[in-house]
């Protein structure tokens, strides 16, 4: 049984909702923030950094967002949530599932604080270049791939959806539409009622 470290107001949303596209059995291991309880001893054990999502598989222990997604992409294959190690469109996938973390989360950071990156001296670039690098690849549509639904859209159908939502990024329409496709899945509205359910009981 795979088992989600979660809390319904983090980052583990993401996983939660990628369980639900995939519709495999899962267990919920709830963490309470307030109660500082991803910091205490028994949890450091499993995750050093102090921070969810951790999903567990038996003994295998994942963290990180987008290598949780890939893991759990590739470890259920007939989901088609992700191409084949030898299909064309594995590299895009690789590409845009870990452009999120290296590029766009540091960027949204620098445009949140409001201060300057250099691009010669960090790893992600100027805000504005990583902005329409990622409005490039949207306008398409409808999904990164193309016609073709995937690990990629769970995770920046997901961040994009947080960042709009706080004001972190400006409310381009690409953007917007993305994120109202992604939300209007089945999946993604049964982990938002799971969810609610959880914090309402």
């Amino acid at each position: 049984m795979l088992r989600l470290y979660h809390n319904p107001q983090s980052r583990s949303t993401v996983v939660h909702y990628m369980l639900h596209e995939l519709g495999v059995p899962f267990e919920i291991v709830p963490i309470d923030l307030k109660a500082g309880e991803h910091k205490k001893p028994e949890f450091l054990k499993i995750n050093p950094m102090g921070k969810i999502p951790v999903l567990a598989d038996g003994d295998t222990i994942i963290t990180e967002n987008p290598a949780i997604l890939v893991y759990l992409a590739d470890k259920y294959p007939d989901a088609g949530l992700a191409p084949g190690i030898d299909e064309a469109d594995r590299g895009a996938y690789l590409r845009w599932m870990f452009f999120y973390g290296s590029c766009f989360e540091p960027a949204c950071a620098d445009m949140f604080m409001k201060r300057e990156s250099p691009a010669s001296t960090v790893g992600w670039g100027k805000p504005a270049d990583v902005l329409d690098t990622v409005s490039a690849a949207l306008k398409p549509g409808p999904w990164l791939l193309g016609e073709r639904f995937s690990a990629a859209d769970v995770m920046w159908g997901s961040g994009l959806g947080y960042m709009l939502g706080f004001k972190v990024i400006p409310e381009r329409p690409e953007f917007v539409d993305y994120v109202a496709r992604m939300q209007a899945r089945p999946a993604h509205k049964a982990a938002v009622a799971a969810d609610a359910a959880r914090v309402s009981g």
